[in-house]
């Protein structure tokens, strides 16, 4: 879809990905952080993403959000659609783990379904109707390599996102006539956000792409036309198929 001029809404966009995807297109942006109650504590705000947003000349509202917890998901957007008077993108970026597989406490394997599953369930059910209404919506699942093979002390993440592409590609067909598009993100490379690097302090990353490499591939999707739905690329797909987010890492 068009994104110039659109009101967009992301979760997660304190740092990483999400906070590279302030695109200067939009031009009404709403950011909510993964979870008050986030298990890692990592530089980064809502606010100084929402300042940013706002030095290019856009309006932005930061949205402070538990997303473990279903009123303040359902809040997070009416609040967007109060404030801007519609919502035109969502981008479900955010995303907990905890580090263990299944010997994973119950407790931190619930929370991290909330967060990176049933929030996005929540989001997209409060956003949808406004989205039909005026037959204008696009709504981006952010999901993980992850999903697809197992990763030691990752299982739980992983199933959380394989979850998100299942349910990416059945809502694009439930909306599909209505001229909305729903599409699955897989960031397949390492990229270097915050979270990334603090999961993975023992390994090399000279050769981690820059979190703008994963946000030219989110707003590529976001950009195409409604006939445009129901796929689930990777970086690497992006790359070999249309040439978008090539890597940055000098070899």
């Amino acid at each position: 879809m068009e994104l110039r001029g659109a009101v967009a809404l992301v979760t997660g966009a304190s740092r990483g990905v999400g906070r590279a995807s302030r695109s200067p297109r939009p031009a009404r942006t709403s950011g909510a952080p993964a979870t008050d109650s986030n298990p890692l504590k990592l530089p980064g705000t809502i606010d100084a993403t929402a300042r940013e947003v706002e030095a290019r000349g856009r309006r932005a509202l930061a949205v402070p959000t538990d997303l473990s917890q279903p009123a303040e998901v359902e809040a997070m957007v009416a609040r967007t659609m109060r404030h801007f008077g519609r919502l035109d993108v969502l981008v479900n970026n955010a995303a907990i783990t905890f580090p263990g597989d299944i010997d994973l406490a119950m407790k931190r394997w619930d929370l991290v379904m909330e967060v990176n599953l049933r929030a996005p369930v929540l989001a997209i059910k409060a956003a949808l109707p406004g989205m039909i209404a005026r037959r204008r919506g696009a709504i981006l699942n952010v999901s993980s390599a992850a999903s697809l093979m197992a990763v030691p002390g990752l299982l739980v993440y992983g199933v959380s996102k394989a979850g998100l592409e299942r349910l990416t590609t059945g809502v694009s067909e439930n909306v599909r006539a209505h001229g909305i598009a729903v599409n699955c993100f897989r960031i397949d490379v390492p990229i270097a956000s915050e979270g990334f690097v603090h999961n993975a302090p023992e390994l090399d990353k000279s050769d981690w792409e820059p979190t703008e490499v994963g946000a030219e591939g989110a707003l590529w999707m976001l950009a195409q036309p409604p006939e445009f739905t129901g796929q689930v690329l990777g970086i690497t797909d992006l790359r070999r198929r249309h040439g978008v987010a090539e890597s940055r890492v000098r070899r």
